[in-house]
């Protein structure tokens, strides 16, 4: 199969080496064409994981690995295109990618912020009618770190990934081409169940918010070590609750892979795996400095992914104070407003639909 990997950030260069390791031919696209220039002059990619240290060459072995600066012809290498970007990404690349999707192409956004409607809106309103199928799932593929140019660590390998098309109705073709890919992936209702998966905007509001004192002290603080205390993990757990709420009142069944599961040691698995938090922090490589005003965290996961729960939230009548509380706080500490700017159903010209109308547009698309 032809995959293509799009970006040059952790979750890409794990990406890219685990589907070059799985014997697929393997494109990886990046914007920045000196970094680009500088992993080819390295030769490769250096990856060290449970598996041991290797290098995964450019242009040999099994499975291949290329390079390219040319977005156009990422699109039209590939079968499936992983695109494992922050969701503040997807606007900018929407309008570029829209025009060059062709059909039985398959796309996996992990996670997605339901930027599987927005990707698939995108390429309608450009005049491209191809059946493209967008797919999102709770989490990252991987825990991974990239320590230079060349190299990543990956900590973790995700063994579930609740997964959601849109259109829904390419669902069956969809989990044919994802699951050659990713064996873990479960299918679920829809795109925007898949998008009420996102683990982001739960565990990383209240870790950034509560721990905004010392993040502005220390030169590197890990939010999921020292930051990870009982009183901040009972209201990661009610904001997880008010997700739930919400899918719930959308009438979508279990499981909803609560965030507890993350943390325990029993019951159900998560979306990681047993053990998951405990990699996480003994690799150290989440002991860093957060900007509140820049990161991702406040960026996609509070701005995009909290304000998206809320109007899903709004839309449904399902009430969201904690999620709308943290994400007033993180308004004010931003000096934004963060859910006008965010990814919402007003947003997305989706807030006035009736719940049949939205599950229309879920199952069949906008083909107009």
């Amino acid at each position: 199969m032809k995959v293509s990997v799009i970006g040059g950030g952790h979750g890409c260069f794990a990406a890219a080496v685990e589907m070059v390791e799985q014997g697929f031919d393997v494109v990886l696209w990046r914007r920045n064409g000196q970094a680009l220039k500088e992993l080819a002059e390295l030769e490769g990619i250096e990856v060290k994981d449970f598996k041991g240290e290797r290098r995964i060459l450019i242009g040999q072995g099994r499975g291949k690995l290329a390079l390219t600066e040319s977005l156009e012809a990422a699109v039209e290498h590939a079968q499936l295109l992983v695109m494992p970007l922050p969701a503040t990404t997807h606007e900018s690349l929407a309008k570029e990618m829209a025009p060059m999707f062709r059909d039985d192409q398959v796309v996996f956004l992990p996670p997605g912020t339901f930027g599987c409607y927005l990707f698939h809106r995108t390429m309608r309103d450009a005049g491209n009618l191809s059946r493209v199928a967008f797919c999102e799932t709770g989490t990252l593929p991987y825990l991974a770190r990239k320590h230079g140019p060349n190299r990543v660590v990956i900590s973790v390998y995700a063994t579930r990934l609740p997964t959601g098309v849109f259109p829904e109705e390419l669902s069956d073709y969809a989990f044919g081409i994802l699951r050659e890919a990713y064996p873990s992936v479960e299918p679920i209702e829809d795109g925007l169940s898949g998008a009420l998966m996102n683990a982001g905007p739960i565990i990383h509001p209240p870790l950034i918010m509560m721990n905004a004192g010392p993040l502005e002290h220390f030169d590197a603080w890990d939010i999921h070590n020292e930051g990870t205390q009982p009183s901040i993990r009972r209201v990661t757990s009610v904001l997880d609750g008010e997700r739930i709420a919400v899918r719930e009142a959308l009438d979508y069944g279990p499981s909803h892979f609560p965030l507890a599961n993350h943390y325990a040691s029993e019951g159900e698995e998560w979306m990681y795996g047993r053990g998951a938090h405990g990699k996480l922090t003994d690799s150290g490589d989440w002991r860093e400095n957060i900007d509140l005003l820049n990161h991702r965290y406040m960026l996609e996961d509070t701005r995009l992914g909290l304000s998206f729960i809320v109007s899903v939230g709004r839309w449904v009548g399902q009430a969201t104070p904690v999620a709308e509380g943290l994400l007033n706080l993180a308004s004010a500490i931003t000096g934004r407003d963060l859910y006008a700017e965010g990814r919402t159903l007003e947003s997305l010209g989706l807030a006035e639909l009736s719940r049949e109308e939205m599950r229309q547009l879920l199952t069949h698309g906008a083909w107009n």
